[in-house]
């Protein structure tokens, strides 16, 4: 086993902050050693934040660094397959970010590189990794609520999206930026995977995008067929404006178990003025330990050699849901996997 191992993390965006500061400050066995950012600008800010030097603007020069043991994918989606593939060829270990990819054919050529190069391929699903997500599931492998009838799942997103993921054939759409994890909370808990889809869509909040950009939608429901006989719903918004939410509701054949906090403090404020409490603002404080746990498995399955617990067969899948869940919008008919 090695004592530990180098981490260079693809993005210094959001998200990609995220990834880097846990591996600068709080997982065991792994330290941060290098960024890849276009804007060289953005890739020193994040080194000076992260007390080191190494950084690249192409990440194929990263890739040819020999000290870098694994990298963490987070980028736009549309660059998820080529990096992923050079970094398998290349001998290093992916975390990659949700969602996947950009299709199915994308995805399998991941999975295929990294199981030729012989390099771990984790999925960031990291609602897996988050307390009351996990303890949901170990209720229903226990059997309390019987068999899974149906997995509701929602995320609304406060903010307006970026002017990019406008484009659907660039983002495939808030079903691949938004409801990932919603689509992987459905597989994960019905222990199935989607075998139908019927989605229905519309702009309601982004006026921006009607003139260039028609087939742009800000809120989407669909409902699933799994191949198990189960049902599934997902339900996904974005620039709701009043805080980040994202709640799960898992039905059984004896019982519901009910996933999911939006209050960021369990405090409320009863005045003549009304009833207050605080609203989660983002998912960056809500999932903050779940991140934190997710890298630290990604540095021990490479310490140790072990399979990730979210594999690239589970961000495949949820590419395909969302690409059903898009051509379904389009085509306002159900759409069989």
């Amino acid at each position: 086993m090695k004592d530990s191992i180098n981490i260079c993390v693809i993005g210094s965006g959001r998200a990609g902050m995220i990834h880097a500061r846990n591996f600068a400050r709080s997982v065991a066995g792994a330290t941060i050693y290098a960024m890849v950012d276009p804007v060289e600008e953005a890739a020193k800010a994040a080194c000076k934040e992260l007390g080191i030097d190494k950084y690249y603007l192409d990440y194929k020069d990263a890739l040819n660094d020999e000290n870098i043991d694994g990298v963490v994918v987070v980028t736009p989606t549309a660059y998820h397959r080529d990096i992923v593939m050079a970094a398998a060829a290349a001998g290093k270990h992916v975390l990659c970010e949700k969602p996947m990819a950009m299709d199915e054919n994308e995805c399998e050529d991941m999975i295929k590189a990294c199981d030729e190069g012989g390099v771990k391929l984790q999925l960031a699903f990291m609602r897996r990794f988050d307390e009351s997500f996990m303890h949901a599931k170990e209720r229903i492998d226990a059997g309390e609520i019987g068999d899974v009838v149906l997995v509701k799942s929602l995320t609304h997103g406060p903010s307006i999206p970026k002017p990019w993921m406008y484009d659907i054939t660039k983002s495939n759409g808030p079903l691949a930026e938004v409801s990932s994890h919603d689509i992987d909370a459905l597989h994960w808990y019905s222990g199935s995977y989607v075998d139908e889809v019927y989605a229905v869509a519309g702009n309601y909040r982004c006026p921006d995008a009607v003139a260039a950009f028609p087939d742009f939608y800000d809120n989407v429901i669909m409902n699933c067929r799994l191949k198990s006989g189960s049902q599934g719903m997902v339900e996904g918004a974005q620039g709701v404006l009043y805080g980040y939410d994202s709640r799960v509701e898992i039905l059984g054949t004896k019982g519901i178990i009910h996933v999911g906090k939006n209050q960021n403090f369990s405090v409320l404020t009863c005045t003549p003025n009304g009833i207050h409490t605080p609203f989660v603002k983002s998912w960056q404080n809500l999932f903050i330990d779940a991140y934190r746990k997710e890298d630290s498995h990604f540095a021990e399955c490479i310490r140790e050699d072990k399979p990730p617990l979210v594999t690239g067969r589970d961000g495949l899948e949820a590419v395909k849901v969302v690409n059903a869940g898009n051509k379904s919008i389009i085509e306002k008919a159900p759409v069989k996997l």
